[in-house]
């Protein structure tokens, strides 16, 4: 049996803690036939005083223990955080709790804030980590040794686990059944819940388009819409800066600045991103898909998948493709 505990900061959104319990009290139901035993004991904590967390929307949660009264250097399987609270004296008082534990904690996640808990913990130095994504950049501004990455919904580095907000914490859930007992309950638990065990968009918090979204409004960004609407089109960098009316190496200082990536880049990654949603949820044929999307044909598509991804667009079909359904 793994012992999950679930430490509950104040002041957050209750449905993780709570949904992220159902879940894997649900893999316990459905467990396979010949588990002798329930594969998850499953206990929340916190470090308010008489065990009540509450919750932003006005609602309170009862912790089974408070955080300090529970021994850190007891053996456990999984310890997860759902946030990082908005009190500093509280703050402080888990990231000392999960450094002490981490040595005799076989896993340690984070959902949303909690992974700037991890971080002030120094549990994340040298790691990949990811976390919503208003808070990357703090993070990454805060704890520069921390290998913050912008797209994944969640992140494996070795024992730490780190999500992104809010829902994606389900998506890690189901990822860590799965780690722990197979595809085949982590599936059966997706479906009996009505979930996705692969959600659509490869596991991405959000679209290129809008995570290299011009930083202003103006030209640039109304450029990125009618780039979205026009992917077949010739979309050299002459061909853009023409249409913005600029110089080409101007539109380029300006896009990039703007973006933060090229505008050749951009191009690339947003006839991705649509290629990816039109082989997670249509039935077109691969020229069919490179064609709309502006790769051309079927081989161009191949390479920038491979290039990108590492897999072919057949692979991540595949791989993607109504997985909940199947």
């Amino acid at each position: 049996m793994h012992t999950f505990l679930i430490i509950v900061p104040d002041g957050g959104m209750l449905f993780e803690p709570a949904g992220i319990a159902d879940i894997l009290t649900q893999a316990n139901r459905l467990r396979l036939p010949d588990s002798p035993q329930p594969p998850y004991r499953v206990t929340l904590a916190t470090p308010q005083p008489h065990r009540v967390v509450h919750g932003m929307s006005g609602l309170n949660l009862l912790a089974d223990h408070l955080l300090s009264e529970l021994d850190p250097e007891l053996s456990r399987d999984t310890v997860l955080i759902t946030g990082k609270g908005s009190d500093a004296a509280e703050s402080a008082a888990v990231m000392d709790w999960i450094r002490r534990a981490a040595p005799y904690t076989r896993r340690i996640v984070s959902i949303c804030g909690g992974a700037w808990l991890l971080a002030g913990a120094g549990l994340l130095d040298g790691r990949r980590a990811t976390t919503h994504w208003r808070l990357l950049d703090t993070l990454q501004s805060a704890f520069p040794r921390v290998n913050v990455e912008k797209g994944p919904i969640y992140i494996q580095d070795g024992a730490i686990w780190t999500s992104a907000g809010v829902s994606s914490g389900f998506d890690l859930t189901l990822a860590l059944i799965e780690d722990d007992h197979g595809f085949v309950l982590a599936r059966s638990v997706a479906q009996d819940m009505v979930m996705f065990l692969r959600r659509p968009g490869g596991q991405s918090q959000f679209s290129r388009f809008l995570l290299n979204q011009a930083n202003t409004p103006g030209p640039i960004r109304e450029l990125q819409s009618w780039i979205l609407e026009n992917l077949a089109d010739n979309l050299s960098v002459e061909k853009l800066a023409e249409r913005v009316s600029m110089s080409p190496r101007n539109f380029t200082r300006v896009f990039t600045r703007q973006t933060g990536v090229s505008p050749a880049r951009y191009v690339e990654e947003v006839r991705l991103d649509v290629a990816r949603q039109h082989l997670e949820q249509s039935s077109d044929k691969l020229e069919q898909i490179a064609l709309h999307t502006g790769f051309g044909n079927s081989l161009n598509l191949r390479r920038v998948f491979e290039r990108n991804l590492q897999l072919s667009p057949a692979d991540y079909r595949q791989r993607f493709y109504a997985r909940n359904l199947a």
